[in-house]
């Protein structure tokens, strides 16, 4: 119960910094604006897939 306490801020945490360094590198690499919202997509979708692995395996070792 107490793993709860400690992963879920720092899941916010991760998918806050990640969302601003990937608005860095869109920026940085000139990305149009019509691709944004599908690079900020994949790379939420992948780090909350990866958070949640994570979650589980410290969960259930």
């Amino acid at each position: 119960m107490t793993l709860d306490y400690y992963f879920l801020p720092l899941a916010v945490i991760v998918l806050f910094f990640v969302n601003r360094f990937t608005y860095l590198l869109c920026a940085q690499r000139d990305i149009p604006e019509e691709q944004q919202p599908a690079v900020f997509r994949t790379i939420n979708v992948l780090t909350t897939m990866l958070l949640i692995s994570s979650y589980l395996e410290v969960l259930f070792t």
